[in-house]
């Protein structure tokens, strides 16, 4: 394995489990700044590639940016929407689970849209990714939630239900719904990026500045709630940075970190898709979700129960499943043992 490959699979793994990190300790200070993350995320990202990629506008795009705008579309809302459900009681590590079932989303994206046919070990893992994924989200609905109830009158029981336990559930679906939403259109959006790229050649680099800086103005939208965050944020107890001896809120610190471990996380896994076979590529990324998970239950101690441990390790196992790892695994010992037999 080649230096390049090497760095990007440590990058990945430190820059993406770093990331979830300071998304966790931002989500846990503020729940509601799902669209000021998203926001400076964005802006950080177009304000580098307008410097080192566009070479302040003085480098043209080599697709036409007409072809973008699809993609823009999709990407922003996608990536708002991911962000966004965390404001309808979804916690961190079923946000996590959820996402990755993005497996689901691509093989029925590909069934539909490209009228694919796939082997049957790829429905086994498509069926126990689905199955965990639902573990998980049942057993997530039925712990009491932490949050305060929107708007409830107390001594008003519904159907025998607590009502703050019935305003929670109410928006916890809400919430669900949005994480679907969003997986499905990634995974559509996958599709189309796909078709791009081998009409008028890759360029990782010129798309991931396009699809952030034309995504900006979707902002506008949110400004009130990033304005009204940006506030929460400015509030937030004083940090001092050590070695600069500079204090600001320490949301910002946050926030600050959050956004440059993204970038840290994105730019490596575009290097080793173009390092690695996709097959390495799909491990790493699932090594890098499941510590992520471990991080946010045992540093944060998130609930996390025997039903989501259970869900979890179908999830997983589902993937490598998908990904066709162990069969890839049993072919090299079957060759291995040939080898010895022929020597």
């Amino acid at each position: 394995m080649n230096p390049k490959a090497i760095y990007a699979i440590v990058m990945v793994l430190i820059g993406c489990g770093l990331n979830n990190i300071f998304l966790e300790y931002i989500i846990k200070l503020d729940p509601g700044a799902g669209h000021l993350i998203t926001f400076c995320q964005f802006l950080f990202i177009a304000i580098h590639g307008y410097i080192f990629t566009s070479k302040f506008g003085s480098v043209q795009p080599k697709i036409s940016r007409k072809y973008y705008l699809i993609l823009v579309i999709m990407f922003f809302t996608t990536s708002v929407v991911n962000n966004w459900a965390f404001d309808f009681n979804i916690p961190v590590p079923l946000h996590m689970i959820f996402r990755a079932g993005s497996l689901i989303a691509n093989l029925l994206m590909g069934v539909i849209v490209l009228k694919k046919k796939y082997t049957i070990d790829k429905y086994v893992s498509v069926i126990m990714i689905t199955l965990g994924i639902s573990i998980c989200s049942i057993a997530s609905a039925n712990q009491k939630s932490k949050a305060p109830c929107r708007d409830c009158d107390v001594n008003a029981p519904v159907d025998g239900i607590a009502p703050e336990d019935a305003d929670h559930f109410f928006w916890w679906i809400i919430g669900i719904v949005l994480l679907t939403s969003a997986l499905l259109l990634s995974a559509r959006m996958g599709i189309y990026q796909e078709t791009l790229y081998k009409t008028h050649g890759k360029y990782p680099n010129e798309a991931l500045y396009y699809t952030h800086l034309y995504s900006l103005p979707g902002f506008i939208m949110y400004a009130s709630s990033i304005w009204e965050h940006a506030t929460i944020a400015n509030k937030s107890e004083m940090y001092e940075v050590p070695v600069f001896h500079v204090v600001i809120p320490l949301l910002w610190v946050f926030l600050i970190l959050n956004v440059v471990t993204q970038y840290l996380c994105i730019s490596s896994v575009y290097i080793l898709t173009t390092e690695c076979a996709s097959l390495t590529v799909t491990l790493v990324i699932t090594l890098r979700k499941f510590m992520s998970l471990i991080i946010s239950i045992v540093y944060f101690q998130n609930p996390f129960s025997a039903a989501h441990w259970f869900g979890t390790f179908l999830v997983f196992l589902g993937t490598l499943i998908f990904t066709e790892l162990i069969s890839s695994k049993k072919l090299l010992q079957s060759k291995t043992m040939e080898s010895k037999k022929i020597k």
